[in-house]
């Protein structure tokens, strides 16, 4: 226990876990967000077993959320690349976030004809936790 206390300590003093914390939150709003555009999207447009195809729209707005969430809060003060090379490696994060969410929700409406929604849970976590790694390894460090 005291392990978990020494280490809850070491990120704390070095930043991460506020950075953690900061960006759960924004992670959290632009999830809200995703969720907003995907799901009337598969409830009005796209059948069911086609939901993927609302995937890049919803990432599409929660992209651009976020993006001015993690920049200027989540991860603020802590990138060292100004400008154009920080947005284009947070595309290409966003990207890999966008190829996993796409790939759990057709795997879930698909393959095993879930409704929609479900798919959903599992696909922003993983998507939450690669883009945290990768965002503070890479884009903001």
């Amino acid at each position: 226990m005291q392990a978990i206390w020494r280490q809850m300590e070491q990120m704390r003093a070095s930043g991460v876990l506020g950075q953690l914390v900061r960006f759960g939150i924004a992670g959290g709003i632009s999830s809200v967000v995703y969720s907003l555009v995907y799901l009337p999207l598969t409830a009005y447009v796209f059948p069911p077993r086609q939901a993927v195809a609302a995937v890049p729209f919803a990432f599409v707005v929660a992209v651009v959320v976020g993006f001015f969430l993690h920049s200027r809060w989540s991860f603020k003060g802590h990138a060292k690349e100004p400008g154009a090379g920080r947005h284009v490696k947070f595309v290409i994060v966003q990207g890999a976030g966008l190829a996993l969410n796409a790939l759990i929700t057709w795997v879930g409406t698909a393959v095993f004809h879930l409704h929609p929604w479900i798919p959903l849970v599992p696909a922003v976590l993983l998507a939450a936790i690669v883009s945290f790694v990768l965002n503070r390894l890479w884009v903001f460090n």
